[in-house]
């Protein structure tokens, strides 16, 4: 698989170098877009966004994570809680956090606290809605049989509900990771003084294309670990799991 993923990577390089060299595309190439990574690495500039955008992007995820499993098990064990909670779930998810940006800059202002918002609104979204896809999923079988067997309320939770729906909140934590990186993006277009998104605006202005795709390879770059590195945490606690 890692032999796939680099002759998968090395082809759309040669790929891209090959188009830009012919001028079939008005885009730099990855000389120029390495040459500008180099000097934005050299100068800090492309540290310091990568780091300021990463603040908020953890900052955000993991508020958002945290909050959404315990909602998401609530949901999905207690009809009560379902009941009062589902509505505000299902209302604020078909509104892309997007659109809550300009209300979040009006009512906490131009700060930090918009952002690392909007960016848990995006991530709590998504994986409270596959936490508790995966706890009305669970079989009835398992839970009858623990029950038979004399199990509490709260072990058959611990010991049959929670590794059962492990696999959808992990599923939703990547799907929530993939939206915190996005909203952040566009919250650091619209409102922000550092960051990937906002050192790609200021590019913009002056047509300097290779600054835009070193951010936006930057941002691929590390949305990817992050991602990699829930994966390796998704195979840890579902070991048990049979994969394919």
């Amino acid at each position: 698989m890692l032999s796939l993923n680099l002759l998968a990577v090395g082809g759309g390089l040669a790929l891209w170098w090959a188009l830009t060299a012919a001028g079939a595309v008005g885009l730099p190439g990855p000389g120029a877009v390495a040459t500008q990574a180099l000097a934005s690495a050299r100068d800090g500039t492309l540290f310091a966004d990568a780091a300021a955008s990463l603040a908020r992007v953890l900052a955000g995820f993991l508020i958002g994570i945290a909050c959404a499993i315990p909602v998401g098990f609530l949901m999905g064990w207690y009809a009560v809680a379902r009941g009062l909670v589902e509505p505000y779930v299902q209302f604020f998810r078909v509104i892309p956090p997007l659109a809550i940006i300009p209300l979040a800059i009006v009512t906490l202002g131009i700060g930090e606290a918009p952002k690392v918002f909007v960016i848990f609104l995006a991530a709590f979204l998504s994986s409270v809605v596959a936490t508790y896809q995966g706890v009305i999923g669970v079989d009835r079988t398992f839970i009858d049989a623990a029950r038979v067997l004399g199990a509490s309320d709260f072990t058959i939770f611990r010991r049959v509900v929670v590794p059962a729906s492990t696999p959808f909140i992990m599923v939703g934590v990547r799907i929530g990771l993939g939206s915190s990186w996005a909203t952040v993006v566009a919250a650091e277009l619209i409102a922000a003084q550092s960051g990937l998104g906002f050192r790609m605006q200021q590019a913009e202005l002056y047509y300097d294309l290779p600054t835009i795709f070193v951010s936006l390879i930057a941002i691929g770059v590390l949305g990817l670990a992050m991602d990699r590195a829930v994966v390796a945490l998704d195979r840890r606690l579902t070991a048990w799991q049979e994969r394919a």
